[in-house]
């Protein structure tokens, strides 16, 4: 019985160890920065979101989003879409001011099937220095980045 029972343990014990490998190198944290966030897919939705926010093409840049933002914008009453499009367009910076942005200041991190893309900017004037910061998530699907919460 005891020969027997060895090799199951083991068995199960290295089924159980490549297992974990495989949760751990999935669920592995990267870090991407500067110029180099232009070339992954989330870098270059995020680009192309605020391009079309800044273009007024809401409903374009809304089709980037996750299913589920989807929905909620369609759910949202009418006056309320219209303000926030009016809101996020004022805010917005055109495609090539953000990549530049970007290039300056960015980091993603990529984290198995999120991703979060921050941008921090540093303005200097008469009253000292101010650092304003954007923040964006994603849902990665493959080869796949959509906008998410």
């Amino acid at each position: 019985m005891k020969s027997l029972r060895t090799p199951t343990v083991c068995a199960s014990l290295a089924l159980l160890l490549a297992l974990h490998g495989r949760a751990g190198a999935a669920a592995a944290k990267s870090e991407v920065k500067g110029a180099a966030i232009l070339e992954h897919a989330c870098g270059k939705t995020a680009v192309k979101h605020m391009g079309l926010v800044h273009a007024g093409n809401i409903l374009e840049a809304v089709k980037l989003g996750t299913r589920e933002m989807q929905e909620e914008w369609k759910a949202m009453p009418e006056e309320d879409r219209l303000m926030m499009s009016a809101m996020m367009n004022k805010m917005s910076l055109s495609a090539a001011d953000f990549s530049a942005q970007i290039k300056a200041g960015g980091l993603l991190v990529v984290e198995g099937p999120s991703a979060t893309l921050t941008v921090k900017q540093e303005q200097k004037d008469d009253n000292g220095t101010s650092t304003s910061t954007m923040t964006q998530k994603f849902a990665i699907d493959g080869a796949a980045c959509r906008i998410s919460r």
